[in-house]
């Protein structure tokens, strides 16, 4: 009787079980790896079976690029709607950090996927025919940023948006990644709220110097004026 009426509801609203098998799944590759992570585990926390999981989304490789591809797609969602394009490039560039060091604090899972996928050298990710499509559009939405500060004389230079966008995301990346290492060797937490907003600061700081032309100190001591700092007439 149980196992029919679990039949049921998984016929009533496939999407929701879909949804379901995914989120489970995207806990357990993020704890375990690929490697480590089991499909019985999955199936379980999502109230599925085996049969429903790969009827759903396919084997374990496919599982794991679902989610994969289901990560970029948030936080590509999200990024969507910052609205830069309506702001004033400075203001833009720092909105940009804040939001993607809280997005990687908010969602640990996503660090650790990334993680195990360059262990395996983009392996999974290669296959996907939407991660690439899904990243243009946020890259010319950078870029339109970039070309309007330079056009304002907010910014010296039109940077590459990808190169500027792996930057950002590194200094909030390795941070975070890396730190249990780094409070042990420098005898700091720094995944303490002060640290964290410390860390913020800073980063808007060097990467807002770097794209006027101005001192970092100047951002680090005036936080609340950044956007000023960062006019022409600064």
């Amino acid at each position: 009787m149980a196992k029919a009426k679990r039949a049921l509801k998984w016929q009533r609203d496939p999407e929701g079980m879909r949804l379901r098998i995914l989120e489970a799944a995207k806990q357990e590759f993020a704890a375990h790896g690929i490697g480590g992570a089991r499909v019985d585990r999955i199936a379980a926390e999502a109230g599925a079976n085996k049969r429903m999981l790969y009827y759903h989304v396919g084997n374990k490789e496919d599982l794991y690029l679902a989610v994969l591809e289901g990560a970029y797609e948030k936080i590509r969602a999200e990024e969507r709607t910052l609205d830069l394009e309506h702001l004033d490039p400075p203001e833009a560039i720092e909105r940009l950090i804040e939001f993607t060091w809280n997005y990687f604090i908010r969602n640990p899972e996503f660090l650790a996927l990334l993680n195990t996928e360059n262990l395996a050298r983009a392996r999974h990710l290669k296959r996907s025919t939407k991660v690439k499509s899904m990243h243009s559009p946020f890259v010319e939405m950078i870029r339109t940023v970039v070309t309007r500060g330079v056009a304002r004389g907010d910014f010296k230079v039109a940077v590459d948006p990808v190169q500027l966008y792996i930057s950002i995301a590194a200094l909030g990346f390795f941070y975070l990644s890396n730190s249990a290492t780094l409070s042990v060797i420098f005898g700091r937490d720094i995944l303490k709220k002060s640290a964290k907003d410390e860390r913020l600061a800073h980063m808007v700081a060097l990467v807002l110097a770097a794209l006027t032309g101005k001192s970092a100190a100047l951002f680090e001591k005036a936080p609340k004026s950044l956007r000023a700092l960062a006019s022409p007439a600064a």
